[in-house]
């Protein structure tokens, strides 16, 4: 069986040593062994868990979360690797519609021609919203009842409200993203702003106010479903991850 240093190990999955020991320290991926000089050595198992927490990482899920998944008894990585991969074909089917739709509300912001609000909407099927729907009435009935708000608030605005609702989301994560990329943790306070503005946003959108346990039931939506994940993935790298760890940081 070959093994590999934490070294090795690093540098074909491209991360750093240092996240090696965290994920050791974490009990999320131990070494097979650790030798008399105190090097960590993994095996081909260890790199395969390693891939798995690549990949639910990549889907924006927390580190408690991907090793109660991996740790589950009935836990099979077969499976995990064929549902991946359904996953990544499906949003990979999609992603050319998506890209098609952000480049036509990008030239309808900027003063290009317009949109038609059934183009607006064309690469969010709307099975895909049902789904979404679901989950949030699964969450309760006060969530439901926000849902059934929404609906009814968005069919009356305008298409012109709509292009200022969707700046509007676009200014504010556009400077959450600005302060990821400056080197801000979620939790710091120049991110306090602009979840307080995301959070008027989505009271907006929702026809009454989004109480912070409502934001937070809303970032554990964002971070579990791919097409979300895709969405803020595309805006910036990692970006599922940061919104949804300043939601909950500022919500508190």
């Amino acid at each position: 069986m070959s093994t590999y240093t934490v070294k090795q190990i690093a540098k074909l999955a491209g991360v750093s040593v240092r996240t090696l020991h965290h994920y050791h320290e974490a009990g999320l991926l131990v070494p097979r062994n650790i030798g008399a000089n105190g090097y960590r050595y993994y095996s081909e198992s260890e790199a395969l868990r390693l891939q798995q927490i690549m990949l639910y990482r990549g889907f924006g899920l927390g580190l408690t979360e991907i090793r109660s998944i991996l740790d589950a008894p009935d836990f099979d990585a077969l499976k995990a690797l064929q549902q991946h991969k359904a996953r990544l074909e499906d949003q990979a089917k999609r992603l050319p519609e998506l890209i098609a739709t952000l480049d036509c509300t990008i030239k309808t912001l900027i003063g290009g021609r317009k949109m038609s609000i059934e183009q607006l909407y064309r690469a969010f099927p709307p099975e895909k919203q049902a789904a979404y729907e679901d989950e949030l009435k699964a969450m309760g009935a006060d969530m439901a009842a926000q849902v059934a708000k929404s609906n009814a608030k968005i069919a009356q605005k305008t298409e012109g409200d709509m292009e200022a609702s969707l700046q509007e989301l676009q200014d504010i994560e556009a400077a959450i993203i600005a302060n990821m990329h400056a080197g801000s943790a979620p939790e710091a306070i120049e991110n306090a702003p602009h979840i307080q503005r995301h959070r008027a946003w989505v009271s907006a959108m929702w026809g009454r106010d989004c109480a912070p346990e409502a934001h937070i039931g809303l970032a554990q939506m964002y971070e579990s479903h791919p097409d979300f994940i895709q969405r803020y993935e595309t805006l910036a790298t990692g970006f599922t991850a940061y919104i949804c760890a300043a939601i909950r940081a500022h919500a508190r």
